[in-house]
């Protein structure tokens, strides 16, 4: 997959050879260090609906063999000669991306590389700034430059950090932008795993906190969480109930919903910010947006800045998701039970495993 070069590091990883294929076990050459780089030894790889996507070709442009994952936490194996951040044996994650120009606003603001203008280099199923692909964390080993590589606290487990470098910085960026707090109503759209990670940290920063989700099954659990009140968007009623109350509603479902229902949900200046997905394009009346001064936004991860301050947020108020450890055999297994949404929340590769 990659040009022989005697000091590059072969490594083994699941790939999927074309689109929907099952995994298979293969090695790839991850490339010689550079200045700047840091070799990082695998521990964990968390499961995100978006590797699903991806490996399934659902978004189209899809480069195969693909090694999907970005939800990587591991151990500094060895450093560049100018790494001046991680020394070997510290821990540390790699998120949604690994490389951006440098050089636009949004890299030299420091906060936002994820809009990077030139093309934010994607961890997987991208194209490096030389034209190689990447390749993602279903693998023992990666390589990234030391500026797109973050340290996970102590007080986190390495399984259970996985998971917040898409799921947590997904949800924390945009309750942070939209100023989620004390005397503020916030609602999390869908308790799966980026919902049951919003949850946690709306509380954690104060705010008013409503689940809303499909059917009462998850209630219990959302008020564990930290939810303060729980409606199943099933019955016709909570919308009638809820009309107008809400200064936030972040929508982690990748399904389409009912737009002006949920438009109908926020107070005056209320936005209804999107972190899901859907595959399809959502409908809305421009009336719903226009009677109450409404916004529709949407929110990309967050950038490497920010990935470090959720991760320290998270240790410090012990926020964690709620995960199950797999073995590399299961991953067929688990995208299948993703779909069905028979996972409680978020599934972790254990790249020991592999």
């Amino acid at each position: 997959m990659c040009n022989n070069h005697k000091n590059m590091t072969t490594t083994r990883v699941l790939s999927v050879p074309s689109a929907k294929a099952p995994f298979e076990k293969t090695t790839i050459e991850r490339r010689e260090l550079r200045p700047h780089d840091i070799l990082i030894d695998i521990k964990f790889s968390g499961i995100c609906h978006s590797d699903i996507h991806s490996a399934f070709g659902e978004w189209g442009g899809g480069i195969f063999p693909m090694v999907p994952g970005h939800e990587i936490a591991g151990v500094v194996e060895a450093v560049g000669t100018e790494v001046t951040k991680y020394v070997v044996g510290d821990r540390v994650g790699v998120g949604c991306f690994v490389d951006s120009c440098g050089e636009c606003e949004y890299c030299l603001s420091g906060e936002e590389e994820q809009y990077c203008m030139k093309g934010v280099i994607n961890t997987y199923n991208g194209l490096d700034y030389d034209g190689n692909p990447t390749y993602g964390g279903y693998s023992q080993k990666i390589v990234v430059t030391e500026g797109f590589v973050v340290r996970i606290p102590d007080g986190l487990d390495m399984d259970v950090a996985s998971p917040l470098l898409c799921a947590g910085i997904t949800t924390f960026s945009p309750l942070k932008h939209w100023n989620a707090g004390p005397g503020k109503k916030v609602a999390i759209v869908g308790m799966g795993g980026l919902g049951h990670v919003a949850i946690q940290f709306a509380h954690a920063m104060g705010a008013e906190v409503t689940v809303l989700s499909r059917s009462n099954n998850k209630k219990e659990k959302a008020l564990e969480f930290g939810a303060d009140h729980y409606f199943a968007t099933s019955d016709p009623a909570t919308f009638t109930e809820l009309a107008g109350r809400f200064d936030l509603i972040l929508n982690t479902v990748s399904a389409n919903l009912d737009v002006d229902a949920y438009l109908s949900l926020l107070r005056i200046d209320g936005t209804l910010v999107n972190v899901g997905a859907p595959a399809e394009p959502d409908k809305y009346q421009v009336f719903s947006l226009i009677m109450g001064r409404r916004s529709i936004a949407g929110s990309l991860v967050g950038g490497i800045r920010e990935t470090q301050e959720m991760l320290d947020f998270a240790a410090e108020h012990a926020i964690a998701p709620m995960i199950e450890v797999i073995r590399a055999d299961q991953v067929d297994e688990a995208y299948e039970r993703v779909l069905k949404s028979d996972v409680r929340y978020r599934f972790v590769i254990d790249i020991s495993t592999l």
